[in-house]
C-alpha cells in the first residue's frame, strides 16, 4: 500500500510531522497503519505537545482507508453484484461452469478441493487454455509440484480447435502457450516473494496491453503450506484460481 509520505501533498494533516510520529511506531505507509493497534496508537498521542492535530491526522487516515473500501453488504446484496456486476469466464468443462453459475469470476477467488488424482490440475490447466484461447488473456500458472503440463494444454486447444489443422493449429498452440506464464514455486516464502514481484510488474504494466492478465492459478497450495504446519497428510488437495 502506499507509503505515507506519498498522501502528505493531498491531505496536509499526513504532515512530516505525523509521519515521524507513525515512524517512531514503525509506521511508514497504510498497510504498517492498518496492522498496528489502533487504540494503542492514540494513546501514545497523548504524549505530544501536537496531540489534537495527530489524532485527527489519525482520523483522516482511517477516512482515506474507508473511502478505498465498499460499504458492507449482506449475502442477497453480494449475490445480486456479482450477477450483475461481475465478468465471468468459462472454465471449458460445462459440468464446472454450472456449479460455478456460469464459470470463473473477476476478482473473486475459487478453490478446487479433492482427494488425488481427482481431476483438480486437469481443471487448472483446461481453465488456463479456455481462458487463454477464447478471451485472448494471459494467465499466470504458480506450479508448485511440476503439474504443469504443455501436452496437455495441447491436447485441450486441440479439442477446442476442432476444424482447424496443420500449421495453423500449430499457431494457434504457440500464441495460447506463449500466454500462460508458469512460475516453479517450491515453498511458500518463494510463492509470496513471485506473487509481490507480479504486483509490481502488473501495476507498472510490464505486462503488455494485448495480453491483459485475467486469470492467476496456484497449483496447489497445500503442498506449500502442509510443510509449515507440520502436517503428514495427502498432498495437492486444494488449487487456487484468482480472477483478475
Amino acid at each position: 500500500m502506499a507509503p505515507l509520505e506519498s498522501l502528505e501533498k493531498e491531505y496536509p494533516l499526513i504532515d512530516s510531522n505525523f509521519q515521524s510520529f507513525c515512524a517512531s511506531h514503525g509506521i511508514f505507509s497504510v498497510e504498517d497503519f492498518l496492522l498496528h493497534d489502533l487504540d494503542a496508537l492514540l494513546s501514545f498521542t497523548d504524549n505530544h505537545s501536537t496531540s489534537q492535530t495527530l489524532k485527527q491526522g489519525i482520523d483522516q487516515l482511517i477516512s482515506i482507508i474507508d473511502a478505498l473500501h465498499p460499504p458492507l453488504l449482506n449475502g442477497l446484496q453480494l449475490l445480486e453484484d456479482a450477477q450483475r456486476n461481475k465478468h465471468v469466464l468459462s472454465t471449458g468443462c460445462e459440468g464446472i461452469d454450472a456449479l460455478l453459475r456460469g464459470g470463473l469470476r473477476e476478482g473473486q477467488l475459487t478453490e478446487l478441493v479433492g482427494s488425488s488424482s481427482s481431476g483438480k490440475t486437469q481443471a487448472c490447466l483446461l481453465s488456463a487454455s479456455t481462458v487463454v484461447a477464447k478471451h485472448k488473456s494471459s494467465v499466470i500458472y504458480l506450479d508448485t509440484g511440476n503439474s504443469f503440463s504443455p501436452q496437455r494444454i495441447a491436447h485441450f486447444v486441440g479439442q477446442s480447435s476442432g476444424h482447424i489443422f496443420g500449421n495453423q493449429a500449430d499457431h494457434m498452440l504457440k500464441k495460447v502457450l506463449d500466454r500462460i506464464i508458469c512460475y516453479s514455486v517450491f515453498d511458500v516464502y518463494h510463492m509470496f516473494d513471485v506473487l509481490h514481484q507480479l504486483k509490481i510488474n502488473l501495476r507498472s504494466e510490464i505486462v503488455k496491453s494485448n495480453q491483459h492478465v485475467r486469470l492467476l492459478i496456484v497449483d496447489s497450495i497445500s503442498s506449500l503450506i502442509t510443510p509449515i504446519l507440520g502436517g503428514s497428510g495427502p498432498q495437492e488437495v486444494y488449487k487456487l484460481i484468482g480472477l483478475f
